[in-house]
Protein backbone atom coordinates (compact mmCIF):
# COMPACT_ATOMS: atom_id res chain seq x y z
CA UNK A 1 0.00 0.00 0.00
CA UNK A 2 1.43 3.47 -1.57
CA UNK A 3 1.59 5.72 2.25
CA UNK A 4 1.20 9.20 1.40
CA UNK A 5 4.36 10.90 -0.27
CA UNK A 6 4.17 14.07 2.56
CA UNK A 7 3.73 12.06 5.67
CA UNK A 8 6.45 9.57 5.11
CA UNK A 9 8.11 13.09 4.20
CA UNK A 10 8.22 14.31 7.60
CA UNK A 11 8.69 11.14 9.49
CA UNK A 12 11.68 10.95 8.38
CA UNK A 13 13.17 14.26 7.18
CA UNK A 14 11.44 16.53 9.81
CA UNK A 15 14.79 17.66 11.06
CA UNK A 16 15.90 18.74 7.68
CA UNK A 17 12.54 19.98 7.25
CA UNK A 18 13.48 22.42 10.38
CA UNK A 19 16.54 23.18 9.53
CA UNK A 20 17.82 21.11 12.69
CA UNK A 21 20.59 18.81 9.99
CA UNK A 22 21.49 18.92 6.24
CA UNK A 23 19.42 16.16 4.46
CA UNK A 24 17.18 13.41 5.45
CA UNK A 25 16.39 10.30 3.32
CA UNK A 26 13.53 8.66 2.90
CA UNK A 27 11.60 5.53 0.70
CA UNK A 28 8.68 5.34 -0.67
CA UNK A 29 6.70 3.16 -3.14
CA UNK A 30 4.51 4.04 -5.86
CA UNK A 31 3.14 2.21 -9.31
CA UNK A 32 3.08 5.20 -11.03
CA UNK A 33 6.43 6.44 -11.99
CA UNK A 34 5.88 9.74 -13.71
CA UNK A 35 3.24 10.91 -11.07
CA UNK A 36 5.98 10.17 -8.23
CA UNK A 37 9.03 12.31 -10.62
CA UNK A 38 5.98 14.81 -10.80
CA UNK A 39 5.52 14.74 -6.60
CA UNK A 40 8.88 15.26 -6.34
CA UNK A 41 9.58 17.95 -8.42
CA UNK A 42 6.72 19.52 -7.41
CA UNK A 43 7.98 20.06 -3.75
CA UNK A 44 11.13 20.70 -5.29
CA UNK A 45 9.80 23.88 -6.91
CA UNK A 46 7.88 25.02 -3.80
CA UNK A 47 10.20 24.10 -1.04
CA UNK A 48 13.51 25.47 -3.47
CA UNK A 49 13.02 29.42 -2.19
CA UNK A 50 12.71 27.89 1.73
CA UNK A 51 16.51 26.55 0.98
CA UNK A 52 15.55 22.68 0.57
CA UNK A 53 15.59 20.57 -2.38
CA UNK A 54 13.83 17.06 -3.27
CA UNK A 55 14.86 14.71 -5.46
CA UNK A 56 14.89 11.04 -6.83
CA UNK A 57 18.29 9.68 -5.85
CA UNK A 58 16.95 6.29 -6.62
CA UNK A 59 14.98 4.52 -8.31
CA UNK A 60 14.26 0.54 -7.87
CA UNK A 61 12.09 -0.16 -10.84
CA UNK A 62 11.34 -4.12 -10.31
CA UNK A 63 9.61 -3.39 -7.18
CA UNK A 64 8.27 0.28 -7.84
CA UNK A 65 10.53 1.39 -5.19
CA UNK A 66 12.36 4.90 -4.56
CA UNK A 67 14.82 6.95 -2.88
CA UNK A 68 13.69 10.27 -2.16
CA UNK A 69 16.28 13.08 -0.89
CA UNK A 70 15.50 15.80 0.91
CA UNK A 71 18.94 18.40 1.18
CA UNK A 72 19.52 21.82 2.77
CA UNK A 73 22.30 22.21 -0.05
CA UNK A 74 23.58 25.75 2.02
CA UNK A 75 24.44 23.10 5.40
CA UNK A 76 25.35 19.92 2.74
CA UNK A 77 28.44 21.57 0.93
CA UNK A 78 30.36 22.61 4.25
CA UNK A 79 29.91 19.24 5.34
CA UNK A 80 31.06 17.48 1.92
CA UNK A 81 34.01 20.55 2.21
CA UNK A 82 35.42 19.29 5.07
CA UNK A 83 38.68 17.70 4.10
CA UNK A 84 38.41 15.27 6.58
CA UNK A 85 35.27 14.06 4.44
CA UNK A 86 36.66 14.76 1.35
CA UNK A 87 39.60 12.16 2.21
CA UNK A 88 37.23 9.86 3.49
CA UNK A 89 35.34 9.50 0.43
CA UNK A 90 37.64 9.70 -2.15
CA UNK A 91 39.16 6.85 0.15
CA UNK A 92 35.94 5.19 -0.78
CA UNK A 93 36.60 5.63 -4.10
CA UNK A 94 34.81 9.27 -4.97
CA UNK A 95 36.21 11.82 -7.01
CA UNK A 96 36.75 15.22 -6.63
CA UNK A 97 35.54 16.64 -9.97
CA UNK A 98 32.59 18.82 -8.30
CA UNK A 99 32.90 18.20 -4.77
CA UNK A 100 28.96 18.98 -4.16
CA UNK A 101 27.17 17.74 -7.17
CA UNK A 102 29.45 15.57 -8.04
CA UNK A 103 29.55 13.56 -4.92
CA UNK A 104 25.57 13.30 -4.98
CA UNK A 105 25.79 11.94 -8.65
CA UNK A 106 28.72 9.26 -7.56
CA UNK A 107 26.30 8.78 -4.78
CA UNK A 108 22.95 7.79 -6.78
CA UNK A 109 25.24 5.64 -8.72
CA UNK A 110 26.39 3.49 -6.14
CA UNK A 111 22.80 3.25 -4.38
CA UNK A 112 22.02 2.00 -7.90
CA UNK A 113 24.49 -0.48 -8.16
CA UNK A 114 24.82 -4.06 -7.27
CA UNK A 115 25.95 -4.78 -3.53
CA UNK A 116 27.81 -3.42 -1.69
CA UNK A 117 25.29 -0.87 0.25
CA UNK A 118 27.30 2.76 0.10
CA UNK A 119 27.54 3.02 4.29
CA UNK A 120 29.04 6.77 3.25
CA UNK A 121 25.50 8.05 2.37
CA UNK A 122 25.49 8.76 5.94
CA UNK A 123 27.88 11.37 5.48
CA UNK A 124 25.10 12.83 3.04
CA UNK A 125 23.31 12.81 5.81
CA UNK A 126 24.45 14.89 7.96
CA UNK A 127 25.79 12.33 10.28
CA UNK A 128 29.00 12.97 12.13
CA UNK A 129 32.20 10.96 10.26
CA UNK A 130 33.38 9.37 13.38
CA UNK A 131 30.04 7.53 13.30
CA UNK A 132 30.05 6.36 9.61
CA UNK A 133 33.50 5.37 10.03
CA UNK A 134 32.82 3.32 13.36
CA UNK A 135 29.86 1.76 11.44
CA UNK A 136 31.64 0.59 8.77
CA UNK A 137 34.57 -0.23 10.59
CA UNK A 138 32.62 -2.66 13.23
CA UNK A 139 30.30 -3.83 10.53
CA UNK A 140 27.07 -2.01 12.21
CA UNK A 141 28.20 -3.69 15.87
CA UNK A 142 29.74 -2.49 19.18
CA UNK A 143 27.87 0.88 18.83
CA UNK A 144 27.36 3.35 22.32
CA UNK A 145 24.55 4.14 21.16
CA UNK A 146 21.44 3.81 18.65
CA UNK A 147 18.93 6.07 17.50
CA UNK A 148 19.11 7.96 13.87
CA UNK A 149 22.05 6.18 13.40
CA UNK A 150 24.18 3.75 15.42
CA UNK A 151 26.52 6.43 17.10
CA UNK A 152 30.08 5.20 17.80
CA UNK A 153 30.89 7.80 20.48
CA UNK A 154 29.80 10.56 23.13
CA UNK A 155 26.58 8.38 23.99
CA UNK A 156 25.14 11.09 26.11
CA UNK A 157 25.72 13.37 23.19
CA UNK A 158 24.15 11.27 20.54
CA UNK A 159 20.90 10.65 22.59
CA UNK A 160 20.22 14.33 23.12
CA UNK A 161 20.47 14.74 19.65
CA UNK A 162 18.53 11.81 18.73
CA UNK A 163 15.63 12.94 21.15
CA UNK A 164 15.66 16.50 19.69
CA UNK A 165 15.12 15.10 16.40
CA UNK A 166 12.22 12.48 17.55
CA UNK A 167 10.50 15.46 19.35
CA UNK A 168 10.51 17.97 16.06
CA UNK A 169 9.40 14.59 14.16
CA UNK A 170 6.28 14.59 16.63
CA UNK A 171 5.92 18.08 16.33
CA UNK A 172 6.09 18.30 12.88
CA UNK A 173 3.39 15.25 12.29
CA UNK A 174 1.12 17.00 14.89
CA UNK A 175 1.17 19.71 12.98
CA UNK A 176 0.39 18.78 10.00
CA UNK A 177 -1.80 16.34 10.55
CA UNK A 178 -3.24 19.56 12.60
CA UNK A 179 -3.83 21.48 9.06
CA UNK A 180 -0.65 23.10 8.76
CA UNK A 181 1.06 22.96 5.30
CA UNK A 182 4.12 21.61 4.70
CA UNK A 183 5.48 24.91 3.44
CA UNK A 184 4.74 26.78 6.16
CA UNK A 185 6.67 23.62 8.33
CA UNK A 186 9.23 23.99 6.49
CA UNK A 187 11.95 26.83 7.83
CA UNK A 188 13.84 29.00 5.63
CA UNK A 189 17.91 28.57 6.40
Amino acid sequence: MERPFEIVMIEQCAPALAGLKPAGLFRVEACDRAALYAKAAGWDSVLRPRGLRVCVLCEQAQNHAYLIYVFREKQLRPVLAQPEVQAYLQGRGYHRANAYGGYLCQLAQRLRAAPPFPHEIGVFLGYPLADVIGFVENNGKNYTCCGCWKSYGDAAAAQALFAQYKKCTQVYLRCYRGGTPLTRLTVAV
